[in-house]
């Protein structure tokens, strides 16, 4: 399978400074741990999220593809864990993304044990969405180089060009702008943004 952008390229230096972070009794205990638990779904159709497995032989699963959309990254996962001792990194091949916005739309929690992070050359923010719980272990570490956001909301807000929904994802089309508000169950909240940035 091709990888678009240059992925292996710009991974191979990107990785080298991260990798030169992590110290050799951590490589060997993280060579261990058990595979993460990433499951891309198919609601984003061709643009549907990929997963490459130990990059390299190392315990580090990188995240690709996804919908751009202007300074947008879209991804979409029936199942996101990350198991301890090992990480998982969003890779963002366009120097114009400034959010990469992942949400879950499965029925489970997400687990959080190892490391996760983003791979580009600029700051981007991250936004974790799982209605239906996130669980930050003891182990857990961010390696995130513009803000983070881990929520319970049912959707993100786009200021009027709509909604970006986890529990009902085919409902707007991918949005362009930049979040504005986290929304949650609108049936105890009574559609009412619970937080506004």
């Amino acid at each position: 399978m091709t990888i678009k952008y240059g992925l292996n390229r710009y991974l191979q230096f990107g990785l080298a400074g991260l990798l030169g972070c992590l110290s050799v009794s951590l490589l060997i205990s993280e060579s261990q741990a058990q595979q993460s638990n990433i499951v891309p779904d198919n609601t984003l159709g061709a643009e549907s999220s990929q997963v490459i497995d130990n990059f390299q032989g190392l315990p580090i699963e990188i995240i690709t593809g996804g919908a751009t959309r202007q300074i947008n990254l879209f991804h979409s996962f029936r199942e996101f864990n990350i198991s301890t001792g090992r990480g998982a990194y969003f890779f963002t091949p366009n120097a114009d993304i400034q959010n990469i916005l992942a949400w879950v739309t499965g029925n489970n929690s997400s687990e959080i044990l190892g490391r996760l992070g983003t791979l580009s050359s600029s700051s981007r923010n991250l936004f974790l969405i799982n209605p239906n719980g996130i669980v930050f272990g003891k182990d857990a570490s961010l390696d995130v180089q513009g803000s983070f956001i881990g929520t319970t909301a049912n959707g993100v807000q786009f200021d009027n060009q709509g909604v970006f929904s986890a529990t009902n994802p085919q409902a707007a089309p991918l949005l362009t702008v930049n979040p504005s508000a986290l929304l949650f169950n609108q049936k105890y909240y009574d559609k009412q943004p619970c937080s506004h940035w």
